[in-house]
């Protein structure tokens, strides 16, 4: 119980309120480049995504950006990145954070998207086509609309993952709320490995019930009515 309630004390500190290097600049900072990287990720992951589902062209793509990208650690991409960062002139900190963080992101997306396009139910689909409707309509209208909710859990996931994770950005200079537990370990201070690691998990579950309620929201009107292939 002495490092917990160390751990409290840390946080409740006013002295760690306030300042450039206190709580909320850190969250701030922490916020930023997970907000960032996921939305770049969804820019690049949701069009593609749709394209695939509809016109079931490019499925192998999709399997195998998802393996790859789920068996390689973001460690090791940050890793690799950071020479090449370096060598363009690009420097330490934001951009090998943003291209680990990125190529974490995408998978959950673009694997969402496409199973959310291609599980609609192929009678409707024909059904919409058969009143007239072009492909591009049919995939604005429908298609994309009944896949929504599947969406949102690929971005739900993708945003859970990436504030977990952005937590690496402190050991390549940047900051965020992983500079608390890197900073910890450096003096062993473990009231302030502890904070950090509490305040990362609280922005995280803070993301996944926010994402939720965005799901919820996008949801379709009796959906549960639309069937969907492997529902």
């Amino acid at each position: 119980m002495g490092v917990i309630s160390e751990a409290a004390g840390w946080l409740t500190d006013p002295a760690n309120w306030s300042g450039p290097g206190a709580i909320p600049h850190r969250l701030f900072e922490h916020v930023q480049i997970s907000g960032v990287t996921v939305l770049a990720a969804a820019l690049i992951a949701i069009p593609a995504g749709l394209l695939i589902g509809h016109t079931g062209k490019g499925r192998f793509l999709v399997v195998t950006l998802s393996n790859v990208g789920r068996a390689i650690p973001s460690f090791a991409i940050l890793a690799l990145t950071l020479p090449v960062t370096i060598k363009l002139g690009l420097g330490l900190g934001f951009w090998p954070t943003f291209i680990a963080l990125f190529v974490l992101a995408v998978p959950p997306i673009l694997t969402n998207t496409y199973v959310g396009v291609a599980g609609v139910d192929r009678d409707i689909v024909e059904a919409a086509r058969g009143m007239g409707m072009a492909g591009g309509q049919v995939l604005r209208r429908l298609e994309l609309r009944l896949a929504a909710p599947v969406i949102m859990v690929g971005l739900r996931t993708a945003a859970v993952e990436v504030v977990a994770t952005a937590t690496l950005a402190a050991l390549v200079a940047w900051g965020g709320l992983g500079r608390y537990i890197i900073d910890g370990f450096a003096v062993r201070d473990d009231a302030r490995i502890l904070g950090g690691a509490i305040l990362v998990a609280l922005l995280a579950i803070a993301t996944e019930l926010l994402m939720g309620r965005v799901e919820r929201l996008v949801r379709p009107r009796g959906s549960s009515s639309i069937r969907l292939r492997g529902a």
